[in-house]
Protein backbone atom coordinates (compact mmCIF):
# COMPACT_ATOMS: atom_id res chain seq x y z
CA UNK A 1 0.00 0.00 0.00
CA UNK A 2 1.08 3.61 -1.09
CA UNK A 3 1.18 5.89 1.86
CA UNK A 4 -0.81 8.60 1.55
CA UNK A 5 1.41 11.49 2.93
CA UNK A 6 4.59 11.68 4.35
CA UNK A 7 4.57 11.30 8.42
CA UNK A 8 2.35 13.87 10.06
CA UNK A 9 4.45 13.71 12.68
CA UNK A 10 7.29 15.16 9.97
CA UNK A 11 4.59 17.42 7.94
CA UNK A 12 3.05 19.68 10.95
CA UNK A 13 5.84 21.93 12.56
CA UNK A 14 7.15 21.29 15.75
CA UNK A 15 4.76 18.18 15.89
CA UNK A 16 7.54 15.75 16.48
CA UNK A 17 9.27 16.74 18.71
CA UNK A 18 7.18 17.20 22.01
CA UNK A 19 6.66 13.67 21.32
CA UNK A 20 10.13 12.25 21.45
CA UNK A 21 10.39 14.12 24.15
CA UNK A 22 7.00 12.27 26.33
CA UNK A 23 8.82 9.13 24.92
CA UNK A 24 11.93 9.96 26.57
CA UNK A 25 10.61 11.17 29.61
CA UNK A 26 8.48 7.84 29.85
CA UNK A 27 11.60 5.52 29.80
CA UNK A 28 12.95 7.10 32.70
CA UNK A 29 10.23 6.38 35.36
CA UNK A 30 11.70 2.72 36.21
CA UNK A 31 9.60 0.18 33.69
CA UNK A 32 11.87 -2.17 32.03
CA UNK A 33 12.40 -0.94 28.47
CA UNK A 34 11.62 -4.36 27.45
CA UNK A 35 8.11 -4.25 29.35
CA UNK A 36 8.03 -0.84 27.34
CA UNK A 37 8.87 -2.69 23.88
CA UNK A 38 6.48 -5.43 24.65
CA UNK A 39 3.43 -3.39 25.59
CA UNK A 40 4.43 -1.31 21.86
CA UNK A 41 4.41 -4.11 20.01
CA UNK A 42 1.01 -5.63 21.50
CA UNK A 43 -0.61 -2.57 20.88
CA UNK A 44 0.28 -2.63 17.70
CA UNK A 45 -0.68 -5.70 16.79
CA UNK A 46 -3.90 -4.49 17.78
CA UNK A 47 -4.49 -1.91 16.14
CA UNK A 48 -2.86 -3.44 12.67
CA UNK A 49 0.35 -1.91 12.75
CA UNK A 50 2.83 -3.78 11.25
CA UNK A 51 6.58 -4.69 12.44
CA UNK A 52 8.83 -6.50 10.50
CA UNK A 53 12.05 -8.38 12.46
CA UNK A 54 15.44 -8.53 10.84
CA UNK A 55 16.30 -11.43 8.90
CA UNK A 56 20.11 -11.22 9.79
CA UNK A 57 21.42 -14.05 11.78
CA UNK A 58 23.61 -11.35 14.21
CA UNK A 59 20.30 -8.59 14.57
CA UNK A 60 18.26 -11.29 15.31
CA UNK A 61 20.33 -12.46 18.36
CA UNK A 62 19.82 -9.03 19.67
CA UNK A 63 16.21 -8.49 19.02
CA UNK A 64 14.08 -10.55 22.40
CA UNK A 65 12.29 -13.08 21.29
CA UNK A 66 9.38 -13.11 23.24
CA UNK A 67 8.94 -10.14 21.21
CA UNK A 68 7.43 -12.70 17.96
CA UNK A 69 5.33 -14.33 20.89
CA UNK A 70 3.55 -11.17 22.20
CA UNK A 71 0.54 -12.10 20.92
CA UNK A 72 0.22 -15.38 22.91
CA UNK A 73 1.07 -13.51 25.94
CA UNK A 74 -1.26 -15.26 28.09
CA UNK A 75 -0.28 -18.97 27.28
CA UNK A 76 3.09 -18.35 26.65
CA UNK A 77 5.64 -19.27 29.54
CA UNK A 78 8.21 -16.38 29.01
CA UNK A 79 6.74 -13.81 30.58
CA UNK A 80 6.43 -12.67 33.95
CA UNK A 81 4.03 -11.58 36.12
CA UNK A 82 4.76 -7.52 36.21
CA UNK A 83 5.39 -7.93 32.18
CA UNK A 84 1.83 -9.78 32.02
CA UNK A 85 0.08 -7.18 34.11
CA UNK A 86 1.52 -4.63 31.60
CA UNK A 87 0.23 -6.17 28.75
CA UNK A 88 -3.42 -6.98 30.06
CA UNK A 89 -3.68 -3.13 30.86
CA UNK A 90 -2.18 -2.47 27.33
CA UNK A 91 -5.43 -4.44 25.96
CA UNK A 92 -7.81 -3.19 28.23
CA UNK A 93 -6.92 0.76 27.31
CA UNK A 94 -6.06 -0.26 23.50
CA UNK A 95 -9.15 -2.20 22.58
CA UNK A 96 -11.58 -0.16 24.79
CA UNK A 97 -14.41 -2.79 25.42
CA UNK A 98 -16.06 -0.88 28.14
CA UNK A 99 -14.87 2.63 27.95
CA UNK A 100 -16.69 3.58 31.00
CA UNK A 101 -14.41 0.82 33.01
CA UNK A 102 -11.60 -0.22 30.06
CA UNK A 103 -8.75 -0.61 32.68
CA UNK A 104 -11.08 -2.26 35.58
CA UNK A 105 -9.85 -1.86 39.44
CA UNK A 106 -8.95 -5.33 38.70
CA UNK A 107 -6.93 -5.08 36.43
CA UNK A 108 -5.54 -1.37 38.09
CA UNK A 109 -4.88 -3.27 41.62
CA UNK A 110 -2.68 -6.45 40.07
CA UNK A 111 -0.53 -4.19 37.78
CA UNK A 112 -0.20 -1.81 41.06
CA UNK A 113 1.39 -4.69 42.56
CA UNK A 114 4.36 -4.43 40.30
CA UNK A 115 4.32 -0.87 39.20
CA UNK A 116 4.29 2.46 41.48
CA UNK A 117 1.79 4.99 40.91
CA UNK A 118 4.68 7.34 38.21
CA UNK A 119 5.34 3.87 36.57
CA UNK A 120 1.37 3.33 35.77
CA UNK A 121 1.45 6.52 34.90
CA UNK A 122 3.85 6.12 32.58
CA UNK A 123 2.91 3.22 31.47
CA UNK A 124 -0.84 4.41 30.80
CA UNK A 125 1.04 7.27 29.29
CA UNK A 126 2.98 5.21 27.20
CA UNK A 127 -0.43 3.04 26.19
CA UNK A 128 -1.97 6.01 24.70
CA UNK A 129 0.68 7.42 23.06
CA UNK A 130 2.05 4.11 21.01
CA UNK A 131 -1.95 4.46 20.23
CA UNK A 132 -1.27 7.63 19.07
CA UNK A 133 1.38 6.75 16.80
CA UNK A 134 -0.54 3.88 15.43
CA UNK A 135 -3.67 5.44 14.39
CA UNK A 136 -1.41 8.20 12.55
CA UNK A 137 0.40 5.48 10.79
CA UNK A 138 -2.29 3.60 9.82
CA UNK A 139 -4.88 6.28 8.85
CA UNK A 140 -2.45 7.92 6.56
CA UNK A 141 -0.98 4.25 5.64
CA UNK A 142 2.47 4.00 6.21
CA UNK A 143 5.06 1.16 5.29
CA UNK A 144 5.76 -1.26 7.84
CA UNK A 145 8.26 -0.82 9.96
CA UNK A 146 11.52 -2.40 10.84
CA UNK A 147 12.17 -2.70 14.43
CA UNK A 148 15.09 -1.39 15.91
Amino acid sequence: MTPRMDNPSLVVPGALQPLLDLTEVIGKVGVPQTTLDLVRLRVSEINGRVYTFSDDPQQARKTDERLTRVADWRTESCFDDAERCALEMAEAVTLMTDPQDMASDEIWEKSAQYYTDEQLGALVMHIGLVNFWNRVNVATRQEDAAWR
